[in-house]
């Protein structure tokens, strides 16, 4: 049961008074927001390396999970992490000595062409520009030339420019060459050579050389020049494997193995002789392997 409003209070005031108290405890209150906000929680991602070694003792600060212990190891003193558990694979330049051959037979033709053409405009000098182009240190009495010691001249220089002449005539009609290796990308050698490569291995090893059967092997280099027929042109012994026995055994090889198969007609279009240099390997095995 309410009681009665005091006497002398309206009402309506009394309930405005009630209000403005109820709303002014209302605003005192103060949400103030959580100054240590939850730490959000990170994925962390589980990271495994796999080693190629092992250690009896457990590292103490490890960085890494992997799948044996290891505690320390590798060839640096560098905070470095390897990226593989394979071994580093050694770098094979069999193909350096035929990019070295190529580069000198392009300066000899430079230096070739080069003669000529110094040697051609001596010749369409005038005699005033002769004498500006070579001015003498001091003046000298003239010598009155005789009619045989110019005719001498002329047919030296004559026969000089002939010669190279004829040098340059010779080297553009020689049978057009292609030298390949061992790594050759464009598919029409790259498949000749393979099916050149299989025959010989497949003679080899039937005809491997009994003197070094369970006694000598050795690696060497060949250069096997063929011509557009299959006929061998030429063999030469890059580098010997130090047995002379396994040196001749793989050059009678090679020729046993002859006459290859013909070039197919787009190489014949544009080459004469393949150049083909590979590595021949005498292995433990008894067997004749190329690479």
């Amino acid at each position: 049961m309410v009681s009665a409003a005091p006497a002398g209070v309206p009402p309506l005031a009394l309930g405005i008074a009630l209000s403005i108290l109820i709303h002014a405890f209302v605003l005192a209150i103060n949400f103030a927001p959580d100054l240590k906000p939850k730490q959000k929680a990170k994925d962390q991602p589980l990271e495994v390396v796999l080693v190629n070694a092992r250690s009896k003792q457990k590292p103490v600060d490890p960085q890494a999970l992997a799948q044996a212990n290891l505690d320390g190891g590798g060839n640096t003193d560098q905070n470095r992490r390897a990226k593989t558990p394979l071994p580093a694979s050694r770098r094979d330049k069999a193909g350096d000595q035929l990019v070295e051959t190529q580069r000198r037979v392009q300066e000899m033709e430079a230096q070739q062409q080069k003669l000529l053409a110094d040697l051609q405009a001596k010749t369409e000098l005038r005699p005033e520009e002769r004498r500006l182009e070579q001015p003498d240190p001091s003046p000298q009495p003239l010598q009155a030339l005789s009619g045989a010691d110019l005719a001498a001249r002329a047919m030296a220089m004559a026969r000089m420019e002939a010669e190279i002449a004829r040098d340059v005539d010779d080297y553009n009609k020689r049978p057009r060459k292609k030298f390949v290796g061992a790594r050759t990308q464009e598919y029409r050698f790259a498949q000749y050579i393979e099916d050149w490569r299989q025959k010989v291995e497949r003679i080899g090893n039937l005809n491997y050389p009994s003197a070094a059967r369970g006694k000598l092997y050795g690696n060497l280099t060949l250069t096997v020049e063929i011509r557009a027929d299959g006929e061998i042109e030429k063999i030469d012994l890059n580098r010997s494997s130090g047995q002379k026995v396994l040196d001749d055994a793989a050059i009678r090889i090679v020729r046993m193995a002859a006459p290859y198969a013909a070039f197919p007609p787009d190489i014949r279009r544009e080459y004469e002789i393949l150049s083909i240099t590979r590595t021949w390997s005498f292995t433990q095995g008894d067997q004749l392997e190329s690479r």
